[in-house]
């Protein structure tokens, strides 16, 4: 049996009922308690990085058993951009103190060398370890007192957060939320319509969602019929790995299948592209198609994935029906959604599309950007209904790809500014971004200029 516990007043203490009735009847200001962080990856310890910068008492809150858990689970992939666009300057000025070795700027670290060498120094420095809070899930979220019908004097009471940690429901209450959980972890069905469905569900041990570790259990792929589902960039990086498998097996097969209208439109500015390894991906997936070793199809619209001997995909091709039959493994690389779940009891601005922050939406709507230059943005744009609480990284960008680090590094930076005081400092522009490459719309418009 689950017990309730309450956390007030930044103590680690618990309360009891009595206690509980006596906070009911009083308010408690705001201002002397802490701000709440949710996620401990690359952009929740940033913000942490920045309230310390600011004097301003935080907890930060981890579902996993270590700092960027989810992270961890994609360690292996080596990411676009380099070192310096994926240090916060905050982050960077604590860990200076502290003589941490900074790496090579120009470098392009893995998603375990980022935790091993930046996330995992920065979570324990003294000034931000005793804060972070592991295996504490977040369960919800809502004001003290009041459910989001409620408006009387909404703004004036804390934040009360529940979450699940030690077969307990604790409580901590807060002056403001940032909800930096991210999208890894609830990925996009196979189903193009976006509907999860029980077929597919129940092929749970044939399917992988995300870019698997290949190596670490070759043999699941080894001379077999693979089909990897997606046209993104994840898609390409399991393609790749499973090519060098291929390379030494012949017999395994790869299908790649998209909605794409043609697979030129995957392969993004290739050569042109200003991030120099995400054009070579496209270089080298090209490569490999034109020399036959990945099949694709496309545009090809999943209805259903179902097993009858092997695993058959049933969807539409030019108009026409068809099952692609045989496969005995599939990877899904169909993006990921929110899970705002936890936030339902809140007042929240989310676009009817893309599920990002409604302001956000125009600037990063795939069906009218192709590339990730995204106009800077804070606290202005990131604010909610709810005062005082804000959906930051790649949560905010919703089911939208293409979300660069030092984006969620300038959206804390401006957010902290803001929650402490400094109105200004938050609507300065202090990010620097590479420009990220050309966009495949523009390559079909043959124009020069990027969104």
């Amino acid at each position: 049996m689950k017990t309730l516990k309450v956390i007030n007043q930044n103590q680690s203490c618990c309360i009891t009922t009595k206690d509980i009735e006596v906070q009911e009847s009083v308010n408690i200001p705001n201002k002397n308690l802490p701000i709440v962080i949710i996620g401990a990856g690359p952009i929740g310890l940033a913000a942490a990085a920045h309230l310390v910068e600011q004097k301003q008492a935080f907890i930060l809150l981890e579902a996993g058993h270590e700092i960027a858990h989810n992270i961890r689970t994609w360690g292996h992939v080596t990411l676009f951009s380099p070192w310096r666009y994926n240090i916060n300057k905050a982050a960077k000025a604590l860990l200076d103190i502290s003589g941490w070795v900074e790496p090579n700027l120009d470098t392009l670290p893995t998603g375990h060398e980022l935790i091993d060498l930046y996330l995992k120094p920065l979570s324990e420095l003294v000034q931000i370890k005793p804060n972070i809070q592991l295996n504490a899930k977040v369960v919800g979220i809502s004001r003290q007192l009041n459910d989001k019908m409620k408006t009387k004097n909404r703004a004036d009471q804390s934040f009360i957060i529940y979450i699940e940690q030690e077969n307990d429901i604790r409580v901590i209450e807060a002056k403001a939320v940032i909800d930096a959980t991210g999208t890894w972890g609830n990925p996009n069905p196979a189903n193009s319509t976006g509907v999860w469905l029980k077929n597919e569900k129940a092929l749970a041990e044939r399917i992988e969602y995300g870019i698997p570790d290949i190596n670490t259990n070759p043999k699941r792929y080894v001379n077999k019929k693979v089909a990897v589902i997606g046209g993104g960039h994840s898609a390409i990086n399991t393609l790749l790995a499973l090519a060098e498998l291929q390379s030494e097996n012949p017999s395994t097969k790869l299908v790649w299948i998209m909605r794409k209208g043609t697979v030129e439109e995957a392969y993004g500015g290739e050569e042109k592209d200003a991030l120099a390894a995400r054009g070579a991906l496209g270089v080298r997936i090209h490569e490999l198609v034109d020399t036959g070793k990945v099949e694709v199809i496309t545009p090809f619209y999943i209805s259903q994935v179902k097993k009858e001997e092997n695993i058959h995909i049933v969807g539409t091709i030019n108009g026409e029906q068809k099952v692609l039959s045989g496969f005995e493994e599939l990877v899904v690389n169909a993006g990921n959604r929110p899970d705002l779940s936890i936030n339902s009891e809140l007042r929240l601005s989310i676009d009817s599309a893309t599920e990002s922050v409604q302001a956000l939406a125009p600037l990063i709507d795939p069906n009218e950007h192709s590339c990730g230059t995204v106009r800077e943005h804070g606290e202005e744009i990131l604010r909610q209904p709810e005062m005082d609480f804000y959906i930051v990284g790649a949560k905010s960008y919703g089911r939208a790809p293409t979300f660069l680090m030092a984006t969620g590094y300038e959206q804390v930076r401006s957010i902290t500014a803001y929650l402490s005081g400094d109105e200004e400092a938050s609507k300065r522009v202090e990010l620097e971004l590479p420009e990220t490459g050309v966009c495949s719309i523009n390559l079909v418009n043959q124009s020069n200029t990027c969104c």
